[in-house]
């Protein structure tokens, strides 16, 4: 049991180490290149920044644990509101007030009621994976097309978001090479370590995913809504938050589908899912009506994590 949790601890780590130099790599490069700013934070970041939950999606769904990568999905959303959101709230007041914020709720709200419906069906297929890929796509061009326009921000420092980008050569090299490698790495690790702790405990593997798994490839949006608290800059965290949970379901499930049918755990269809929308509402609730989440709505909704996270076990 404790060769399992080092396992997953080791994983976890891993993800989010490789997951991060990863993204400052393929920024440093798409810098280099000249990429416009605004393509670099719409394409490069938004993908990078999955890469730690893609990985452990696919890598869970090839080796037979369908339940992990479609709990890691769910779990992440719910840990993204309630935990990443509950948490900087209790520091600073999150306000949302962000230009173009409302209409990413609304894709947020759409992508997560086209995905329940996805899972009622009891398995996600190649087609529903394609569908969920393509309207990524098509909420990556409305996003671009908006900021050209001046509908929706153009100049978000991502940098806020990943930290400074290498520019040499030989660094950016090693970055891409080193996160190419570690990535896959991790999440055999992650994987192997939780469908070992959930055969230890006799549950199953979208409970592992739901909950120690979601909340560890969290971490990365968690610190970065801290930082962004410190600093004051609420939009920043609010948008972090929105734009992940689209991701999560669009691009991570969209991907892993696409490679392989997953099979989906009867408990995430009857409980889970419906957390995963209500964690939605309320935070499309806050957005729309412009209500300031301070210490208050952050304890609650920490507490609401901490009694759903009891309920799991």
């Amino acid at each position: 049991m404790l060769f399992s949790l080092l396992i997953l601890a080791a994983g976890v780590i891993l993800l989010v180490l490789a997951g991060d130099i990863f993204v400052k790599g393929a920024v440093g490069l798409a810098e280099n290149l000249g990429i416009s700013p605004l393509i670099i934070g719409l394409t490069v970041v938004a993908f990078g920044t999955s890469a730690p939950e893609l990985f452990t999606s696919i890598q869970a769904a090839l080796s037979g644990a369908p339940g992990l990568a479609v709990g890691n999905v769910v779990g992440s959303n719910i840990a993204n509101i309630l935990l990443v959101l509950g948490l900087p709230a209790i520091i600073y007041p999150i306000v949302s007030d962000g230009k173009g914020l409302r209409r990413n709720l609304v894709a947020m709200l759409v992508s997560t009621v086209i995905f329940m419906w996805m899972l009622t069906g009891g398995i996600i297929t190649r087609i529903e994976g394609a569908v969920l890929f393509a309207g990524l796509c098509a909420f990556i061009a409305w996003q671009a097309r908006d900021a050209v326009n001046g509908k929706a921000p153009a100049d978000h420092d991502f940098h806020e978001e990943i930290g400074e980008a290498p520019h040499d050569r030989k660094r950016i090299s090693t970055y891409l090479i080193a996160g190419v490698i570690g990535l896959p790495v991790a999440a055999q690790l992650t994987v192997a370590g939780a469908v070992r702790i959930a055969e230890s405990f006799g549950v199953s593997d979208a409970v592992i995913g739901l909950t120690i798994v979601a909340i560890g490839t969290s971490l990365p949006e968690l610190a970065t809504s801290l930082a962004a608290a410190l600093k004051r800059h609420s939009t920043v965290a609010l948008g972090n938050i929105v734009g992940s949970n689209i991701f999560n379901i669009a691009c991570i499930m969209g991907l892993t589908a696409l490679i392989t049918p997953i099979a989906v755990d009867p408990r995430i269809v009857s409980i889970d899912m419906w957390v995963m929308l209500a964690a939605a509402c309320v935070l499309a609730l806050l957005g729309f009506l412009r209500i300031a989440s301070g210490k208050l709505m952050g304890s609650a909704m920490l507490a609401g994590f901490a009694g759903y996270i009891a309920t799991v076990f």
